[in-house]
């Protein structure tokens, strides 16, 4: 199956000023955005839940690993690069724990691994996560909200890993540094 990846000049009209906003955000349209367009309600959907992300009570920076666990557990070789980039590049965070994530290994921050390892057992389990689980996230010091907050950073990651499966999204030039290979890709 082929997907069109849109600019801001020949997406459908109601694409256009969500694709344009991200060109001046990001100084160009991702070519995930760009295949976005093609439904602009995903297109408003994913940017709407990207930004609820962004007000969560997570950092940062553990809003990016738990987006960079989602998309290693998915094999989504498109947002573990973008997130990685983003983690490494933009946020500072110490090269060791991004690659930690990227390799299934644990991460050398406790807190941080408990995180990784809630996210990717939520993810696994399909959300059916054992309550031995819940508690050890829990203790590392998180809450409740933040239980429920890691099902959005899913959902938001859901939408983007599964279209990069079907659309096998090639990757933008700024991001290359930071690609991964999944046998499914």
């Amino acid at each position: 199956m082929d997907f069109t990846i849109y600019n801001t000049e020949n997406a459908p009209e109601e694409s256009q000023p969500l694709l344009k906003a991200a060109k001046e955000n990001f100084g160009f349209v991702p070519n995930l955005l760009g295949e976005f367009a093609e439904a602009p309600a995903v297109l408003e959907g994913y940017l709407s839940l990207n930004e609820l992300v962004g007000k969560t009570d997570f950092s940062p920076a553990e809003q990016q690993l738990a987006i960079l666990a989602v998309s290693i557990e998915n094999e989504c070789h498109y947002c573990s690069a973008i997130h990685s980039t983003i983690l490494k590049n933009q946020i500072g965070v110490d090269e060791n724990i991004v690659n930690a994530v990227r390799n299934g290994d644990s991460v050398p921050d406790a807190k941080l691994n408990a995180l990784v390892t809630y996210v990717k057992t939520t993810v696994e389990s399909r959300g059916f996560v054992d309550e031995a689980d819940v508690q050890a996230f829990l203790d590392a010091g998180y809450s409740n909200q933040n239980v429920l907050e890691v099902n959005l950073i899913i959902a938001l990651k859901t939408i983007s890993n599964y279209t990069n499966h079907l659309a096998k999204t090639p990757l933008d030039e700024p991001f290359q540094p930071e690609k991964l290979e999944f046998a499914k890709v």
